[in-house]
């Protein structure tokens, strides 16, 4: 799906899964394996042991809504390795996106999917840390509860209008249980991040062009972000389109990333 983006006469196209993830192994599954060596820094630093190991010398990143928050986290480690960054759907991983989409911004315009993500939760509890208790559970049953009443979650809001086959993608166990589990270390630990560490240090990609396409009516990365980040990054341009939500799917997603992809071929 992803190569679809870049022309293929003028890209070499390097495609990763990253840890625990797609054909990555060991996989993140439902069987409580450790994710002590499964952060930011080590999926940062497995991308420069790809680029060493492919003899690059230097390479465009291109990242949408998590893959956002791994590439710039990638650019402003090794910027002398970066040409280009191009970005969809951008994630900061800053406490007010995880606050809008767990703790009820995102509910207000999905009432109907918020209250079923609200099942598993008690009255007065944080979404967040009791998702983050039940995808830990030594009970099989309810780790894949809890996982696929989060995924459904995600696969109601990913889209502006509702995409039958995301939606099953996202309720299938076999998604869902990793899905949920790698999202919720993730966010349990702030991304290894300091807070706004990503937009605060938008300096160090000074000089690295940056595409960034938006949907506007996203709701899963709201585009208050994207515009933070265009803000503070010069040599980045911003693209919001006006009927998109968060899919790739959405109308102009893809047109604008070729676009994108195009300008630097």
């Amino acid at each position: 799906m992803q190569r679809r983006h870049f022309d293929p006469s003028a890209y070499r196209i390097v495609l990763v899964d990253q840890r625990g993830s797609g054909r990555s192994w060991p996989p993140v599954d439902g069987s409580g394996a450790s994710l002590a060596t499964n952060t930011t820094w080590h999926l940062v630093a497995d991308l420069e042991r790809l680029r060493e190991h492919l003899r690059i010398d230097r390479w465009q990143l291109f990242g949408g809504s998590w893959g956002a928050t791994l590439a710039l986290a990638y650019a402003q480690r090794h910027p002398d390795r970066v040409t280009e960054v191009i970005l969809r759907g951008v994630f900061l991983l800053r406490p007010a996106e995880l606050d809008w989409l767990y703790r009820g911004g995102a509910g207000a315009i999905f009432p109907e999917a918020w209250a079923d993500f609200l099942r598993l939760v008690p009255p007065g509890h944080d979404p967040l840390a009791v998702y983050q208790e039940l995808i830990s559970s030594p009970d099989p049953d309810v780790r894949a509860g809890a996982a696929t009443a989060w995924s459904n979650w995600e696969g109601a809001t990913v889209s502006l209008v509702p995409n039958p086959a995301l939606i099953a993608q996202y309720a299938d166990p076999a998604f869902a249980v990793p899905f949920a589990r790698l999202a919720l270390h993730y966010f349990a630990n702030g991304g290894w991040l300091a807070e706004d560490q990503l937009l605060r240090d938008a300096h160090l990609l000074a000089g690295i062009p940056g595409r960034i396409v938006q949907g506007r009516y996203d709701a899963v990365c709201p585009p208050a972000s994207a515009w933070l980040l265009a803000a503070a990054w010069p040599s980045a341009r911003l693209t919001i389109l006006p009927r998109a939500g968060h899919s790739t799917a959405d109308p102009g997603v893809l047109d604008a990333l070729r676009a994108a992809t195009d300008e630097f071929r």
